[in-house]
């Protein structure tokens, strides 16, 4: 009876041991598949080098990930986690329009900072690489919360006001627009929130 004990827990040890091994071994593909986009870009990331990187071999890669959505979405939902979005609910909470406006730019371009290469290799080869729609999906969520956000509470912007608060709004909060003043226009972040929310402020007024 307790050699039979002594099996079963065996067993389950060994399982354990077996299940963490392949936790740990999924995170670090996906770890270096995540790098890889963040450095060539998800266009000229090949599975061979993603397998290179996380130290395994190319069918280890295909075992945790059959397909390459598969792998999209585990790198999207970890760097999503390892670089949370700004809080939009805490800029809804700030009553006054310009205030808010201010506060949600500096706040988003520096995240912005953060995040810039990745951003500019997922956005450059989001239209090369089919997987990348489904993974752009909480970030094109997220877009619109901030510039929903953004657009609220202006009191001059009635009837057909309200959309060009919507469209500055929309266009503020984009990447490419920050990327624009910040790299293209050399500005710092202070300017470029400063000429962002110049924009919004005078679409609502």
């Amino acid at each position: 009876m307790s050699s039979e004990i002594h099996s079963r827990g065996k067993r389950r040890y060994e399982l354990r041991k077996r299940a963490e091994t392949m936790a740990a071994t999924r995170q670090r593909i996906t770890e270096a598949a995540m790098e890889l986009h963040g450095t060539v870009g998800p266009a000229r990331t090949t599975i061979t080098a993603v397998a290179e990187r996380a130290g395994v071999q190319r069918h280890t890669v295909y075992r945790h990930f059959p397909a390459e959505d598969d792998l999209f979405a585990a790198c999207s939902g970890h760097f999503l986690a390892t670089n949370p979005f700004p809080d939009v609910e805490a800029w809804s909470a700030i009553a006054d329009p310009e205030q808010r406006v201010a506060e949600a730019l500096d706040e988003l371009y520096a995240y912005y900072e953060r995040t810039e290469a990745m951003f500019s290799n997922v956005l450059r080869d989001e239209g090369l690489v089919t997987s990348l729609g489904p993974a752009m999906v909480p970030v094109r969520a997220f877009l619109e919360r901030a510039a929903n956000a953004l657009a609220a509470g202006w009191p001059q912007a009635r009837g057909g006001r309200r959309r060009v608060v919507a469209a500055a709004a929309r266009h503020v909060v984009d990447f490419r627009t920050w990327h624009s003043l910040a790299r293209g226009g050399g500005v710092s972040r202070a300017q470029a929130v400063e000429l962002a929310s110049a924009m919004v402020q005078r679409a609502g007024s």
